[in-house]
């Protein structure tokens, strides 16, 4: 992938110039800077780009120029580079203008001039959209590709258990579904049936084997577990020391929370968790109720700015791995890990949150990760396009998933068993949909 640019946009030429400096120093030598004098100017770059098919990261530009303002530009550039993060250079008197564009244009962040020193006042925030916006582009590499039946349980929970951990992959099918246009594949389908097939023919797996994980390497598994997937990744799986300050059970906010102030602390601070961090938070598409994110933010968002900030102050977090027992004894506690092995720690917190509730009805276990999954809007939202999905549930999960899905699947039903969804569902969840016209609602229903 080509590197990707940061655009800098000023009509002032000493003010410009010192953007682009300080742009330079930090930043110059994975992105590229590019400066623009004008609105327009800045058009014609983006448009330019667009062609060339090079990423934009980050468009900063000042608030006040003539032809074209600030927010216009980047109302444009939402079309021009739609994932590009948005950052606005103003004035006090601006501030207003600022807020707007918070809702109109889905501004990400705004910073106030002077930005003296960077250190303090621009680069954190640019750091951290360039995380953001790193964490969520799609890699011009081959990543991780995954093949199988959209009908096995085991894909699901491997495609589960990559997307939770942020490991980009991409899913093949041996026989996907046809087309719409003479009954047959389309040509994007049928190139990944030929992709999957030769997969299958190299590895030298038979279909029994399925499924199938190729990693960047060229290296694969067959049928594996999530444990030999998380190896051959690279992700910790194992205390890398016998005896801690501070060992969580359990990697869901709670958990993250207690492994960033223990390690924040000084405490040698070890978190195991058994799928993948974030917890029930972290398969939320769209979290709008969090303090300190004024346009809100997914739970892989949520999730992986824990992780960072727990590993950054020397937390260790395990997974997959799963607690299976623990042993008081004096003065510390033992935890007996799933694959018999042992760490020590003077203190365990239990932070293991809350699971799915399992519906008893005819015919559901028999086709859980055939069809019918929990939690899973984010992993299996591709595969409802053009589909009527039923969710059943109605809290914030169900709200946030009902949502979600309504943008690519062609009906969303919710079925909840109580007289009102706001008996467990925040009011903005509520709001939402009720303005989604493909969401319907049906109260008082119970499943048997």
């Amino acid at each position: 992938m080509a590197r990707p640019v940061i655009l800098a946009v000023d009509d002032d030429p000493p003010v410009l110039r010192a953007v682009e400096r300080d742009l330079r120093a930090r930043y110059g030598h994975d992105q590229r800077i590019i400066a623009a004098e004008s609105g327009q100017r800045a058009v014609e770059v983006l448009a330019e780009l667009k062609l060339r098919a090079t990423p934009v990261a980050v468009i900063v530009t000042d608030q006040r120029m003539p032809g074209m303002s600030g927010t216009e530009l980047l109302a444009q550039a939402r079309e021009l580079a739609p994932d590009a993060k948005r950052v606005l250079l103003t004035a006090y008197a601006d501030t207003e203008a600022a807020i707007e564009a918070i809702n109109s244009i889905r501004l990400d962040h705004y910073i106030l001039k002077p930005w003296d020193p960077p250190e303090e006042r621009l680069y954190p925030v640019l750091d951290d959209l360039l995380a953001d916006w790193q964490a969520q582009v799609q890699p011009a590499f081959e990543g991780v590709r995954l093949v199988g039946s959209r009908w096995s349980p085991r894909v699901h929970e491997i495609k589960d258990f990559l997307a939770r951990n942020l490991v980009p992959y991409r899913w093949l099918e041996l026989e996907p579904p046809t087309g719409t246009v003479g009954g047959s594949p389309d040509a994007t389908a049928a190139a990944a049936v030929r992709e999957a097939e030769q997969l299958v023919k190299a590895a030298d797996v038979t279909p029994a084997e399925l499924p199938l994980v190729v990693f960047p390497d060229g290296s694969h598994l067959a049928g594996p577990t999530n444990l030999q997937v998380a190896e051959q990744l690279g992700l910790r799986t194992r205390p890398t020391a016998p005896f801690y300050d501070l060992a969580i059970v359990g990697g869901g906010p709670a958990g993250l929370a207690a492994a960033v102030y223990g390690a924040s602390e000084g405490l040698k601070t070890v978190l195991i968790e058994r799928e993948a961090p974030g917890g029930q938070a972290g398969t939320t598409s769209r979290i709008e109720n969090y303090l300190g994110f004024p346009v809100g933010l997914s739970g892989a968002d949520l999730t992986r700015r824990a992780v960072s900030q727990a590993s950054r102050l020397g937390a260790e977090i395990l997974t997959p791995q799963e607690a299976g027992a623990l042993r008081l004894g004096d003065p510390y506690r033992t935890l007996v890990l799933a694959d018999g092995s042992e760490l020590n720690a003077h203190a365990v917190l239990i932070a293991v949150g809350v699971a799915y509730r399992q519906i008893d009805a005819p015919g559901v276990a028999e086709l859980t990760g055939r069809g019918v999954f929990y939690g899973a809007a984010i992993t299996e939202a591709l595969q409802t396009s053009g589909q009527d999905v039923a969710i059943v549930g109605g809290g914030n999960s169900a709200g946030q998933a009902a949502v979600y899905l309504s943008g690519f699947a062609r009906q969303v039903t919710l079925l909840v068993r109580g007289a009102s969804l706001g008996q467990g569902m925040s009011q903005y969840l509520v709001d939402q949909i009720d303005a989604t016209p493909n969401i319907t609602v049906r109260l008082g229903v119970n499943l048997r």
